[in-house]
């Protein structure tokens, strides 16, 4: 059994933990075996996910004391909780959909994106297809330099045009 220090400590920890990343995936692994879940840390460590298995009152103390807005996610913190922490929001999404092709679990209980609230397994294909900022700004570069790559090509064939033109012209003289 736990002391109140050292509850207030973990308390402290997960605060500090929730304060740390705008991507929080509230997920039940609850009845995985050894090697699966090892396989599972082991995917996300890849993905550059931390995973970490919380106590359901230790964590809705946190949330409580966290200065982020939770809203009506405490409602999902019953059973069995694991975190899934990021900074990319479909990141967590993609590895739980991937996992899944072998496994029942992990389950999407609720997620917290960049003060996005979502709530229940039915919204994990939506955050699958979430773009991350990288690939937004990708988007939007590519389509920054669309117009301008036309324009040049354009002035390139032109100008092939007109010299042709100015060199027929200049053989017929």
């Amino acid at each position: 059994m736990r002391t109140r220090a050292e509850k207030a400590r973990m308390i402290d920890d997960l605060t500090q933990r929730l304060s740390e990343y705008n991507v929080i995936y509230f997920v039940d692994i609850l009845g995985l075996d050894a090697p699966t879940t090892y396989a599972l840390r082991k995917a996300c460590n890849k993905g550059e996910v931390k995973l970490q298995v919380v106590k359901n009152t230790l964590l809705g103390k946190a949330m409580q004391k966290s200065d982020k807005d939770f809203g009506n996610l405490e409602e999902v913190l019953h059973g069995s909780t694991a975190l899934m922490l990021s900074d990319t929001g479909n990141r967590p999404a993609k590895i739980i959909k991937e996992f899944r092709k072998n496994n029942e679990k992990p389950v999407l209980k609720g997620a917290w994106i960049d003060e996005g609230i979502y709530l229940g397994d039915d919204q994990l294909e939506y955050l699958v297809a979430i773009k991350s900022k990288e690939e937004l700004l990708g988007d939007i570069i590519a389509l920054l330099q669309s117009p301008a790559k036309n324009v040049i090509s354009a002035l390139k064939s032109g100008g092939q045009k007109i010299a042709g033109i100015l060199q027929t012209l200049s053989e017929k003289a």
